[in-house]
């Protein structure tokens, strides 16, 4: 067994990958020859990341709050505590806040000396982002 005492600040998600205020806690960044990682991702209301893509899929699992997300070309769901989301390979998505509730996931990644763990495309525009239904 070995335990790790949090020693890593959290850290501010840069503008250039999301947008709104959003907060990112390292869970897990083992070394090699693992190729998984981890951060709990804290979304105020509003925030959201960019389109991006994962050449080797995301699973994301809302622990508190409201989200939502979309795949390009979906229509825009809503995702609770307890929910799980996979985004398969290359697919171009984002997932963020509710615009009144924060909400907080785990992201899980895997990345390799062939692959890069994410790529980061355009922002969600205000009209994509209020595409989505209402909260119920």
């Amino acid at each position: 067994m070995q335990i790790t005492r949090s020693t890593v600040d959290t850290a501010k998600g840069p503008a250039d990958w999301f947008t709104g205020d959003v907060y990112i806690d390292v869970v897990a960044a083992a070394p090699a020859p693992s190729r998984i990682t981890a951060n709990l991702v804290h979304f105020m209301p509003g925030a959201r990341t960019h389109w991006h893509r994962h050449p080797l899929s995301q699973t994301v699992f809302v622990t508190e709050g409201i989200g939502l997300c979309q795949r390009r070309g979906g229509s825009v769901e809503i995702i609770r505590p307890g929910d799980r989301v996979l985004f398969e390979a290359d697919e171009e998505h984002w997932h963020g806040a509710a615009p009144n509730r924060l909400m907080v996931h785990l992201a899980v990644n895997e990345g390799d000396t062939d692959h890069d763990v994410v790529h980061w495309l355009d922002p969600v525009t205000d009209d994509e982002y209020a595409a989505a239904p209402p909260l119920t």
